[in-house]
């Protein structure tokens, strides 16, 4: 009786295992996927990717490889190729959505860590639409909102200043300008007056150097460099007056003479 029981336990069991194998040889994926998890485990990442890569070689739509083969890749910190993989399995839409929530959780992760902030607090709003009761999903969400309004609020600030110092250098550009100007104006103000100056003084000169006119007939004025207006020089001025007034002492001897009779010899007899 006994053996007949255990040849029975034998028989199942052999069944079982037959059971299994024909499924492993159907799905080789599952096997695959189960041997990079024990491998993911051991923290043997690159072992356990390749597992996962090859279980999708067998099944490309299979969601448990893609899934942990995007979180290998995270762990790899390949957070580009994990971004490819996980949204792949965000998008699978067969997948219940405690799945997806997880997917689109990883998601952002792998966006975080490549510093695509908008990218990855897309990512946390989509898990958490799908599992609203997700706390770490909500802590992510709110640390990278806050991020980013940091970010945008410095990125403000810095176009403010930026402005600022447009502003600033356009006015002192104006400023500088208009001081050019000024100081062209001016300088063209004094030479235009200088040259008016030169003009009056070579007016003054030919008109001094002519012999025509009002001054030609007023013979006696002085014009100031010893030489009188009618072309003689001082002392031809003051030689014809000496003869002048000798004409007119002896005009006057004369008169006395005549008053006395005598006849002054060297003097002309009037």
């Amino acid at each position: 009786m006994r053996r007949g029981i255990a040849y029975v336990v034998l028989t199942l069991a052999a069944a079982i295992c037959f059971a299994g194998s024909v499924s492993a040889q159907r799905m080789p994926e599952r096997s695959l996927v189960r041997k990079g998890n024990r491998q993911f485990a051991r923290e043997r990442y690159e072992l356990s990717a390749d597992s996962y890569k090859q279980a999708l070689e067998s099944a490309p739509e299979n969601f448990e490889a893609t899934y942990d083969l995007g979180n290998a890749l995270i762990r790899m910190e390949q957070y580009d190729k994990a971004e490819e993989v996980l949204t792949v399995a965000a998008a699978d839409s067969l997948r219940s959505d405690e799945d997806r929530a997880e997917a689109y959780y990883n998601l952002g992760n792998a966006q975080f860590a490549q510093q695509k902030l908008r990218e990855a607090l897309a990512s946390y709003r989509r898990s958490l639409e799908l599992n609203p009761a997700d706390m770490e999903a909500k802590y992510n969400y709110a640390y990278t909102k806050k991020l980013l309004d940091n970010q945008d609020q410095n990125q403000n600030q810095d176009q403010d200043q930026n402005q600022n110092q447009d502003q600033n250098q356009n006015q002192n550009q104006n400023q500088d300008q208009n001081q050019n100007q000024n100081q062209d104006q001016n300088q063209d103000q004094n030479d235009n007056g200088q040259n008016d100056q030169n003009r009056d003084q070579n007016d003054r000169d030919d008109q001094n150097d002519g012999n025509g006119g009002d001054d030609d007939r007023d013979g006696d004025e002085d014009q100031g460099d010893g030489r009188p207006r009618s072309g003689m020089s001082r002392q031809q001025q003051e030689q014809l007056l000496d003869a002048i007034q000798a004409q007119e002492d002896k005009t006057q001897d004369k008169i006395d003479e005549k008053k006395k009779g005598v006849l002054i010899k060297g003097r002309k007899n009037w």
